[in-house]
């Protein structure tokens, strides 16, 4: 029985719980490893059949020091079954549920950042392997990397069909957007134009395969300079499934998408959909969103792309990026590299 709770915990269990921890081997107190700048480890690799069900790591680098944007400077990578691609390749603030290169204290069920200043980092997605899984971790901060950690995981025989928990980090900075100046006023920019094929949304996700999409983090910067009503919201999410030309889930904001309403800016924690960043003052700034689809993943058979307007009509402009999170019935391979550093980092307020 999978899915512990306390309506079920009393319940016999399967499996025999393990662990791999960055515990000092000597017996002494240096409970950490240490990852050079530009080196990478594989803090994980284990044969068998296997369900890891936490993982908890906190970082800092070499002299008491957290790098500026080492939340993004740092990401990790999850290959399956010897595979030579991973399933899971993103930066580790984001991976964590938190963009913009930063940790803060929030709480959703997958996902949480906890004290001191969202440095314990949590994740709770169930990730099951048949044969293996190797877990590593790059560092491309300026300075080592200190990295303590636990991985928890079950030596276990699945009984049912299992399908590959994965990950995959996009950033469009800036989204493809239109001058605000060329048009007549503020309320033809916000509110203005039709968009009905979803022709330059920003993606979250674009995969072939068979599978259940679980949701995202998204992250937005206002990067507009008016001093007029900034909201950067107002796009629909578009989700096509298994090659449709018309999205069979259409909705009517981003606000929305995230299950929020009338232009949030109070933070808000829920198991399944927060606002962990609001934005400052008319909404400039840095924003952070997510929705996990833990009750209600949406299934494919061929294909998903998951989509959404940055701004309604895609006018907007703004730095966007996000992580979208997925289970498919083979591990599910991101072919392409990590963007590099420069290309990763957040923009200054």
């Amino acid at each position: 029985m999978f899915g512990n709770n306390l309506s079920n915990i009393y319940f016999k269990k399967e499996g025999i719980r393990k662990r791999v921890s960055s515990y000092d081997k000597t017996g002494g107190n240096d409970d950490r490893i240490y990852i050079k700048p530009n080196e990478s480890k594989v803090i994980f690799d284990v044969c068998g059949s296997c369900l890891i069900t936490h993982i908890w790591m906190t970082q800092m680098n070499f002299g008491d020091i957290i790098e500026k944007n080492a939340f993004r400077k740092v990401y990790i990578k999850v290959f399956y079954d010897d595979n030579d691609y991973p399933s899971v390749l993103v930066p580790l603030g984001d991976f964590f549920g938190m963009g913009h290169g930063i940790s803060k204290n929030f709480v959703s069920e997958p996902l949480q950042m906890s004290p001191q200043d969202g440095r314990g980092l949590n994740s709770w997605w169930p990730m099951p392997f048949k044969k293996s899984c190797k877990i590593e971790i790059v560092n491309e901060c300026d300075l080592t990397l200190m990295l303590y950690f636990y991985i928890d995981y079950e030596e276990i025989n699945f009984k049912d069909e299992i399908c590959y928990f994965g990950a995959i980090w996009n950033r469009n900075n800036p989204t493809n957007g239109k001058d605000y100046h060329l048009f007549k006023d503020r309320k033809e920019f916000l509110f203005g134009g039709q968009n009905v094929s979803g022709k330059d949304n920003y993606v979250l996700l674009d995969i072939i395969g068979e599978g259940h999409y679980v949701g995202c983090n998204l992250n937005i910067h206002n990067l507009s300079d008016s001093k007029e009503w900034d909201w950067p919201g107002e796009g629909d999410d578009f989700i096509f499934i298994d090659g449709e030309n018309n999205p069979s889930i259409h909705g009517t904001g981003t606000e929305d998408y995230v299950n929020m309403a009338w232009c949030p800016n109070q933070e808000y924690n829920a198991p399944y959909h927060g606002i962990i960043l609001g934005g400052d003052d008319n909404w400039k700034g840095k924003i952070t969103y997510y929705r996990y689809h833990i009750m209600d993943p949406i299934t494919f058979k061929k294909s998903i792309k998951v989509t959404i307007e940055h701004g309604h009509n895609n006018n907007r402009c703004d730095d966007w990026s996000s992580t979208a999170y997925f289970y498919t019935v083979k591990p599910y391979l991101i072919k392409k590299e990590m963007p590099s550093k420069e290309e990763r980092l957040p923009l200054e307020d």
